[in-house]
C-alpha cells in the first residue's frame, strides 16, 4: 500500500471510529499516530512528533484567547447580561407576531457578541428565553428550534472562537476576519427574524401575543444593556483600532465581564471557581482536539493527500464556483457528523490548498477571509441540522417537553434561511469584505 493510499483509506478508519462514539479529539490522534507509523515504517517519528507537536501547539501565543473568550462567556453569564439582553429585545419585539421569539435571536446575537461560542450562547440565553415563550403560548418545537438557530449566532458574531482557530490555521489576521463576520452575522440575525415572520403566519397556533410595554419601560430595559454595548466596544473596537491585539482583547473583555459581574453580586468565591473549572475544561476539550487535529493533518501531509486532492480537483477543469459548491455540500455532510470545531480543523488542511488555487476575483487575502466567513456560516448550518445537529441536542436537554421531532421539523425553516444566505455570500463576496474594503 503506496502513502497515498494510507491517506485515503484513513478517512473512512477515522468516520467509523466517529460514528462509534470515540471522542473526536482521540479518534484523530489515534489515526494519526497510527498512520504515522505506517507510512514511517516505525515509532521514531511519532514519538518524536508526540512531543514537538504538544509543545508547539499549547505554547501558540495566538490560542492564549480561547480560554480568554470561554471565561469571559462564564462572566457575562453570571454578570446577568443574558437576561438584561433579552429584557431589551423584548421589550422593542415581543409585542409583534412572533415578537418573544425574535427577541430571543436578538438577544443571542448580542449575547454571542461578548461570548464566542454557539453552544454556550444557546444553552445560556434557552434559561432566559424558554420560560417567556412558554408564557406566552408559543409551541415547544418553534420555541426550541429558534433558540438553536438564535445560538449558532455565538460563533458568527465577532468575537468567534472558530473564526481564531480558522485564522490560526490559515495564518490570516484574526481582527480583520472578525471584521468580515460582522455584516453576515447581522444579516443572519435578521434573516432568522424574517424566518420567525413567516413561520408563524404559517402556523398562527404556534404563537401567542404578549402586550405591547409602554416606551418608558422600553428605554429603561434597553438601559440595562450598557455593559454588553461597553465590553463589545473595548473589546472589538480596541482590536480594530489597534490599541491591543486579539488575545490581549480578550483579556480585556474578560477582566470587563468579570468586573460586571462581581459588581452586579453574581460573581463569588463559588462561582469564580466555578467559572475557572468550566473554562478549564472546556478549554481542555478543544486544546486535545486541536493536538489530534494538528496529528492527523501532520499524517496527511506526509502522504501528500492535500497536495495530490487539490491537484486532482483543479485538474478536472471545472470552474472555481463548482468547486466551491460541491465543497459547501461536503461541509452540509460533515455537519450531520461532527461539531464545528473538529469539520474546521479537519477539513482546512485540506481544502483551503484547493480553494487558494481557484480564482474568484479576488486577491489571495480575500479570498481566504471570504472562504472563511462562508465555510463558518455552513459550519453554523450543521449545528442546526438534523439528525446530529448539536444545537438542537443542548436545546433539547433544557426542555424535556418537547419532542425532538418537532424540533427537527420547526429547525428546517431556519436551514432554509441559512442556506439562501449562504448563496447570497456565495454569488456577492462583495457583502462579506464591505467593511474590510472600507477601513484597510
Amino acid at each position: 500500500m503506496t502513502n497515498l493510499e494510507i491517506g485515503l483509506t484513513s478517512f473512512p478508519v477515522l468516520l467509523l471510529m466517529i460514528f462509534l462514539r470515540i471522542p473526536i479529539g482521540l479518534s484523530m490522534f489515534l489515526v494519526g499516530l497510527g498512520g504515522l507509523y505506517m507510512v514511517t515504517g516505525g515509532t521514531n517519528m511519532a514519538l518524536a512528533k508526540l512531543k514537538t507537536e504538544t509543545y508547539s501547539t499549547f505554547s501558540s501565543y495566538s490560542l492564549s484567547i480561547v480560554p480568554m473568550f470561554i471565561l469571559m462567556g462564564h462572566f457575562a453569564t453570571l454578570g446577568g447580561m443574558s437576561q438584561a439582553l433579552f429584557k431589551a429585545a423584548e421589550a422593542f419585539l415581543g409585542h409583534r407576531r412572533g415578537g418573544v421569539a425574535m427577541a430571543s435571536v436578538g438577544a443571542c446575537a448580542g449575547f454571542g457578541s461578548i461570548c464566542g461560542s454557539s453552544l454556550a450562547t444557546a444553552a445560556t440565553m434557552s434559561q432566559v428565553a424558554l420560560p417567556e415563550l412558554r408564557r406566552y403560548g408559543y409551541s415547544g418545537g418553534f420555541s426550541t428550534a429558534t433558540l438553536a438557530a438564535g445560538g449558532t449566532l455565538g460563533i458568527l458574531i465577532p468575537p468567534s472562537v472558530i473564526l481564531v482557530i480558522y485564522a490560526i490555521l490559515t495564518e490570516q489576521n484574526i481582527a480583520k476576519l472578525f471584521l468580515a463576520a460582522f455584516v453576515p452575522g447581522i444579516l443572519a440575525a435578521i434573516g432568522y427574524m424574517i424566518t420567525i415572520s413567516i413561520y408563524v403566519r404559517m402556523h398562527p397556533d404556534s404563537a401567542g401575543v404578549r402586550p405591547a410595554m409602554p416606551m418608558a419601560e422600553r428605554f429603561r430595559a434597553l438601559a440595562e444593556v450598557w455593559p454588553v454595548l461597553l465590553v463589545f466596544l473595548a473589546v472589538v473596537g480596541g482590536i480594530y483600532a489597534g490599541i491591543f491585539t486579539p488575545t490581549e482583547g480578550a483579556a480585556v473583555g474578560a477582566f470587563g465581564t468579570g468586573l460586571i459581574a462581581f459588581l452586579n453580586g453574581g460573581l463569588t468565591k463559588d462561582t469564580l471557581l466555578g467559572s475557572f473549572t468550566a473554562t478549564a475544561k472546556n478549554t481542555a476539550m478543544i486544546f486535545f482536539i486541536v493536538l489530534g487535529a494538528g496529528f492527523y493533518n501532520g499524517f496527511l501531509a506526509l502522504t501528500q493527500v492535500p497536495q495530490e486532492l487539490s491537484n486532482y480537483v483543479v485538474g478536472l477543469g471545472y470552474s472555481p464556483w463548482a468547486i466551491l459548491a460541491i465543497i459547501l455540500a461536503l461541509y452540509l455532510v460533515f455537519g450531520c457528523l461532527m461539531d464545528s470545531l473538529s469539520m474546521i480543523l479537519l477539513t482546512i488542511p485540506i481544502f483551503f490548498p484547493i480553494i487558494s488555487t481557484l480564482d474568484f476575483g479576488l486577491t489571495m487575502e480575500e479570498t481566504a477571509i471570504w472562504f472563511g466567513i462562508i465555510v463558518l456560516i455552513v459550519v453554523e448550518v450543521g449545528l442546526i441540522t438534523p439528525p446530529v445537529g448539536m444545537n438542537l441536542f443542548v436545546i433539547n436537554s433544557m426542555d424535556r417537553l418537547t419532542p425532538m421531532v418537532e424540533t427537527y421539523k420547526a429547525v428546517m425553516y431556519f436551514v432554509a434561511s441559512d442556506i439562501v444566505r449562504v448563496v447570497i455570500l456565495v454569488a456577492f463576496p462583495g457583502i462579506t469584505l464591505f467593511l474590510l474594503r472600507i477601513f484597510h
